[in-house]
């Protein structure tokens, strides 16, 4: 079982805006904001990281699915979004809608707005609206970007979302985008090795149904990270190792 290390709670979101909580809607000027982005964004990696890129062939052809995936900086997203042969739809933190720059591209591309640290029934709504309309939502369940560089506990909102969709989960792991790495080398105009690789996807089994289903989805799935992530990675999961998980299995 996880044994948390001695590291700040989880954040709670300063501000509360539920009315701005929905899917985003995929305007003519949406698509073209996020094929912009994608251009930029590949064209930045390609200036200030070594990427590789590994198991895009794990991908399903058409959604729906739950892309669920490590948090270790702001890149890990973007390269999602550069790479992938669709645009996932995100749940982002609401503590971001008015951050400089940053808040204008997440606005721009279109993500679902999540109040952290609350029951935000709006965005857990809006998300499985999307998996209904057969998207693809990311979500990172350890809630915020690891402050250990390796994975933390994870929160219970996407074992409630991959219950309650009863879709496919596909697991997705980065190496080397912590910020405080990323950002230092961008400043000395140095490239970072990085690595994203995509899991098979799998389902849940018909026995993490019932009580103490939550916490036991949501430690599967997060066991599930820990096996394509190298040792030093696996955080509070370090006791995992890269056998197959007994209460998964391949779609």
């Amino acid at each position: 079982m996880p044994i948390a290390p001695s590291l700040p709670p989880k954040p709670v979101s300063k501000v509360w805006r539920p009315e701005l909580t929905r899917l985003p809607e995929i305007t003519p000027a949406r698509r073209l904001a996020r094929e912009l982005l994608r251009g930029l964004i590949r064209f930045l990696l390609f200036c200030f990281t070594r990427l590789e890129i590994s198991g895009l062939e794990n991908l399903p052809e058409k959604g729906p699915a739950l892309l669920v995936m490590n948090h270790l900086g702001d890149a890990d997203a973007l390269i999602m979004i550069a790479f992938f042969p669709f645009f996932p739809e995100y749940l982002g933190t609401i503590d971001l809608y008015d951050y400089p720059g940053l808040g204008l591209l997440m606005r721009a591309y279109g993500v679902i707005w999540v109040h952290r640290g609350q029951p935000d029934r709006r965005a857990l709504r809006a998300a499985l609206e999307g998996l209904q309309a057969g998207k693809f939502i990311g979500i990172a369940p350890e809630g915020r970007e690891s402050l250990s560089g390796a994975l933390e506990e994870g929160t219970e909102g996407v074992a409630f979302l991959a219950l309650k969709a009863g879709v496919p989960l596909v697991p997705v792991t980065l190496t080397g985008t912590a910020n405080t790495r990323l950002y230092a080398n961008m400043k000395r105009l140095r490239r970072t090795a990085v690595s994203m690789r995509v899991g098979k996807p799998f389902v849940l089994p018909a026995q993490t149904q019932g009580r103490g289903a939550l916490h036991e989805t949501t430690r599967f799935i997060m066991e599930t990270l820990a096996r394509q992530l190298p040792p030093e990675y696996r955080g509070v999961y370090s006791y995992v190792d890269q056998s197959e998980g007994l209460f998964t299995k391949s779609c």
